[in-house]
């Protein structure tokens, strides 16, 4: 067969006569310290097929995509990776022996007779693949937002005649949503509301110009007990339809095999996993376990080799066990902060490891924030600069982050520069509005009206 399958969270499966790529291939039951596992099962025919492909992509390094206990699985094949400044996936990859090729940007790079790829990576260590299968196009977004690759991206599909956009939807769990307040009252996410999922598929369906959707990167449940609750804000996939309304495109199941010689699809229809809520100390954590001599000097240096936080934090409070631990930051200046509480194993295993990113979507790790904050909470200071800039790009000094974004800059200089005044623009709206509010999703859908138009 010529054409792909989707499975799994995140995953592709290309085919021309035999298996030839796969995308982000999260095979196991187990990421974010064991906090989530997939919604559906892999039936034996996808894993087989995974197994044989000769070509792996991976576009960034969260566990529901690049997955460390799945990786073993994959010796001996060739693992593609998108070109990241501080290139540290290549480097633990190439560490543990694994044959990897780091793919030029927006450069097409043939796979076998009848497909190709082309890669682009952004500032957020995130990346989009875009895939041609017989002539028709792939557009892979995954988890990643427009960082500039926009007009580019909607250039490329507009030669196609038929496109396929794959990209997480849903009421937005895939993100830190596990706050509280000073009291210890649960902060509701914006999540809760629910709303249509299918008005902001359209929206961008139309947007880039694509043909079809086709669910993707959202194919998961919480299964520890500590993170169970947050299974109230996934989104299932009957619920990605309510909202649709396009006469330019149209919404596919979320499991497919698409035959690309006859441009025909048959579903593919796994067995629903059980939710079945799991103790923590299945996955190695115990909330009663203190730090050790020693932690929290680990921590500390951790959190002090980033720069950034310097200039807008005060302290940070590690909670393990029921005690305190503070990191202060400031001199004598205690007014804006952050109170994580965690367990100790995810905690010291994050910070050695330096994927703080894990604790933060894993939605299991309490976080309270004191003072004065912007709504948009830990966005923009604090997630990013710590878990993309610092833990995955490896910049951590104000001179290598200049290095860094100069970088990404160079690769598409008029691309960036117009990104970074659109951003700019949702900063200024974010910080008056809340996202709640029905003035946040009439912006939201102006927005996304100007951008088709243009």
């Amino acid at each position: 067969m010529l054409g792909f399958e989707t499975i799994g969270n995140a995953t592709i499966i290309v085919h021309d006569g035999v298996p030839v790529l796969v995308t982000d291939a999260w095979i196991t039951d187990s990421a974010y310290f064991g906090s989530w596992g997939h919604s559906h099962a892999i039936p034996t025919e996808q894993l087989e097929a995974i197994k044989r492909c000769k070509f792996f992509w991976f576009s960034h390094g969260h566990p529901d995509h690049l997955n460390g206990e799945s990786i073993p699985l994959f010796a001996g094949k060739k693992i593609l990776l998108p070109n990241h400044v501080g290139g540290r996936i290549h480097g633990d990859l190439a560490k543990q022996g694994h044959d990897v090729y780091v793919m030029k940007d927006r450069t097409w790079l043939d796979l076998s007779e009848n497909v190709k790829a082309m890669c682009i990576s952004d500032y957020n260590q995130d990346a989009i693949i875009l895939i041609d299968v017989g002539g028709r196009l792939l557009v892979n977004f995954n988890d990643a937002g427009d960082r500039g690759w926009g007009t580019f991206v909607k250039k490329t599909v507009a030669a196609y005649d038929k496109s396929f956009m794959l990209a997480l939807s849903g009421y937005g769990d895939a993100d830190m949503i596990n706050f509280f307040d000073e009291s210890g009252r649960r902060v509701l996410p914006p999540a809760t509301l629910k709303r249509p999922v299918g008005e902001a598929i359209a929206r961008k369906l139309e947007h880039y110009g694509c043909k079809y959707f086709v669910p993707s990167s959202s194919m998961h449940r919480y299964q520890r007990e500590d993170s169970f609750w947050a299974n109230d804000f996934t989104t299932p996939l009957e619920a990605l339809a309510t909202g649709f309304d396009s006469d330019r495109a149209e919404l596919l199941p979320a499991f497919i095999r698409y035959n690309c010689e006859t441009d025909t699809y048959d579903r593919i229809n796994p067995a629903s996993n059980a939710l079945v809520s799991r103790p923590p100390g299945d996955f190695g954590d115990n909330w009663s376990d203190l730090l050790e001599h020693g932690e929290l000097d680990e921590i500390k240096k951790y959190l002090t080799s980033i720069e950034h936080l310097f200039s807008f934090l005060d302290f940070v409070n590690f909670r393990v066990g029921g005690r305190d631990n503070i990191v202060p930051l400031a001199k004598n200046r205690f007014d804006r902060g952050i109170t994580f509480e965690v367990p100790r194993g995810s905690l010291m295993t994050s910070v050695r490891y330096e994927i703080f990113d894990d604790l933060l979507i894993g939605n299991f790790m309490k976080t309270t924030l004191h003072g004065r904050w912007p709504k948009t909470g830990l966005y923009p200071d604090f997630s990013p600069f710590v878990a993309k800039y610092a833990d995955n790009g490896l910049a951590k000094s104000r001179e290598e982050l200049r290095s860094y974004f100069k970088t990404y800059r160079e690769r598409a200089l008029v691309d960036y520069l117009r990104h970074s005044l659109e951003e700019r623009t949702k900063s200024v709206f974010r910080s008056y509005v809340s996202p709640e509010s029905e003035v946040y999703r009439f912006g939201r859908k102006m927005y996304w009206q100007l951008k088709t138009l243009r």
